[in-house]
């Protein structure tokens, strides 16, 4: 018995913490159950010293590749590369000598639109999503990813928010890890309905914030925030681009978008429709004079914003009748009633993109139109025109 209990007596345990007391004499709170737990000062703190991959300021000393200027490379980062706008800034690259590296997620992006540089030394594609993050070495951002026409951006408005919100904040976040300059192509939605007409950059704009097209108006806008706090916290080099309404080749067929829909109707013999009274103006712009607009803008010193438009205006019967004139003599048209929150009026003031882009659009809408029709022909599989009905066997 004797020795049971000798053995049972355990002297308590001492652990020595550098937290709370500095009192070596033990206190009735030090005790828990027969463990006595005593403070002892902390040891003084000894800084490390820096990594060898930084500088005295601070700076990292690694990089995948010298910047443009030193290996005369520019390596350039497109997010929705694969879109109708953003395959043709690719090719614009590509024929410059960049090295592109394509991020989409193909919602509305194709292949088919970047399927010609598959397989080159200079190109990588990325099938990703910007709402996720991603570490990638590059010199140049532009950030196009968003569905850009209503019929895509309302099927899902709260992923919509996420893509111009989270995503642009997760590009930046690469831009400012890797120190490349950055550009937001923002829309001329954030001007909304505008009260001022033409509409300037310094016009703060007319929005619906709770609207059906709320989600890419004010998503464009909160973008456009992000990217001037980064300027101003974080000292990033950002451009923001206003971009009017845009035509060309590569448009989705399904797009939506008033010339898209003209186009295609017309060529398939239906009427076009047109959605109110057909007062409501826009302007047109075609996709070659975006992207030297672009390009101008990422090259230039200005941080934005630009507006990149045509500053001809027409209504939607003029526009009607100029894809009448162009694509099918005898297309009809159609009025239905309009949707919710369209603007009545848009055309862009491009006085600060001549000045210090020494940019204008080149390309005049019937021309345009001419070259768009061949595209949209040769995917719709119609050989002779709407007239004769034939297609592609």
């Amino acid at each position: 018995m004797r020795i049971r209990e000798t053995f049972n007596a355990r002297p308590p345990l001492v652990f020595r913490l550098a937290t709370v007391s500095y009192s070596h004499k033990p206190r009735r709170r030090d005790y828990v159950g027969d463990v006595v737990v005593r403070a002892t000062p902390p040891r003084a703190f000894v800084a490390l010293p820096a990594p060898r991959t930084m500088d005295k300021d601070g700076n990292t000393l690694i990089k995948a590749k010298p910047r443009p200027g030193v290996s005369g490379i520019n390596r350039v980062l497109v997010t929705g590369g694969a879109g109708f706008v953003g395959s043709h800034l690719i090719d614009f690259l590509m024929a410059r000598g960049d090295h592109v590296m394509c991020l989409d997620n193909f919602f509305t992006g194709s292949k088919e639109n970047i399927q010609h540089h598959i397989g080159k030394p200079n190109f990588e594609i990325v099938r990703h999503d910007v709402v996720e993050p991603i570490l990638l070495e590059c010199d140049q951002v532009y950030h196009l990813a968003c569905p850009a026409s209503p019929v895509h951006y309302k099927f899902n408005p709260v992923k919509t928010i996420k893509t111009n919100v989270i995503g642009t904040l997760n590009m930046l976040g690469l831009a400012k890890r890797v120190k490349a300059r950055f550009l937001l192509t923002s829309t001329s939605e954030v001007y909304g309905d505008p009260l001022q007409h033409p509409q300037t950059e310094e016009y703060w704009g007319n929005v619906n914030p709770i609207g059906e097209r709320s989600c890419y108006d004010e998503g464009k806008r909160c973008a456009e925030t992000l990217a001037f706090d980064y300027k101003r916290e974080h000292g990033l080099e950002i451009r923001v681009a206003r971009i009017f309404n845009t035509y060309g080749p590569r448009m989705a067929l399904d797009d939506g978008r008033v010339v898209s829909n003209f186009v295609k109707q017309a060529i398939e013999g239906t009427p076009m429709t047109i959605y109110g009274d057909g007062s409501q103006t826009r302007s047109f712009q075609y996709v070659s004079d975006l992207v030297a607009g672009l390009v101008a803008l990422m090259d230039g010193e200005h941080p934005g914003p630009v507006n990149i438009g045509n500053p001809g205006e027409f209504t939607m019967t003029e526009l009607a009748e100029k894809v009448k004139q162009v694509v099918n003599p005898a297309a009809t048209t159609v009025f239905k009633e309009n949707t919710a929150d369209d603007p009545g009026r848009r055309r862009p003031d491009i006085t600060k993109a001549k000045k210090l882009l020494n940019w204008e659009p080149k390309v005049p809408l019937a021309e345009g139109l001419e070259k768009m029709v061949g595209d949209f022909k040769q995917r719709l599989g119609v050989e002779d025109g709407p007239a004769s009905k034939k297609h592609k066997k």
